[in-house]
């Protein structure tokens, strides 16, 4: 991660839309400690496995850059694409996959990647679809998570930062395609 990024903007239009203001909730720093820390934890769990590692599209493709980097095993890595929320700042409870897996998962020790845990419909979704490759293991791994939002029941092996019922933005969180490029995570004040 880098420390010469830019601040947010104080207003900033998404597309079409009247400018929204951002606040910092988390900043570059802490989610640059707590990238190392989960990836001291993964390191710990992983040594001789040799993972496949899939990052859920868009969100997490910052974060999993800087996760692996902190990785000191050989992985694989896969990437996915799936949609809930389309321009919405809620989840419809509809989980598209848009673009699937291109690795064989079959006998894999697999951790699954994400940029945030809200609803829990997206990655429960996708676990399922995971388990039934047949993988000798499954873990999952967020940056964020959202425990007062939860829909179903689902375990999260590495939790990097609990976070309130608000909507984020930033380190590859979007708004309506905006705000991925953000460093920190901010909270959009409409």
């Amino acid at each position: 991660m880098t420390d010469d990024c830019p601040p947010p903007p104080a207003d900033s239009p998404a597309a079409g839309a009247a400018p929204q203001r951002l606040r910092v909730l988390i900043e570059r720093q802490t989610l640059a400690r707590e990238v190392r820390r989960l990836a001291q934890e993964i390191t710990r769990d992983y040594q001789g496995r040799y993972p496949l590692i899939i990052g859920i599209l868009k969100g997490s493709f910052v974060f999993l850059a800087d996760l692996i980097r902190y990785l000191d095993f050989p992985v694989t890595i896969d990437l996915v694409r799936l949609s809930s929320y389309g321009s919405q700042t809620v989840s419809s409870g509809q989980v598209k996959m848009l673009h699937g897996l291109e690795v064989p998962v079959r006998d894999r020790h697999v951790l699954i990647v994400d940029d945030i845990v809200d609803t829990g419909l997206s990655l429960s979704h996708f676990a399922d679809y995971v388990r039934q490759r047949e993988p000798a293991t499954l873990k999952i791994c967020t940056l964020l998570d959202k425990p007062s939002r939860r829909q179903v029941d689902i375990h999260v092996d590495y939790v990097g930062i609990a976070i309130p019922d608000q909507f984020v933005v930033g380190y590859g969180i979007d708004c309506d395609e905006q705000y991925r490029n953000l460093c920190d995570v901010c909270v959009v004040e409409e």
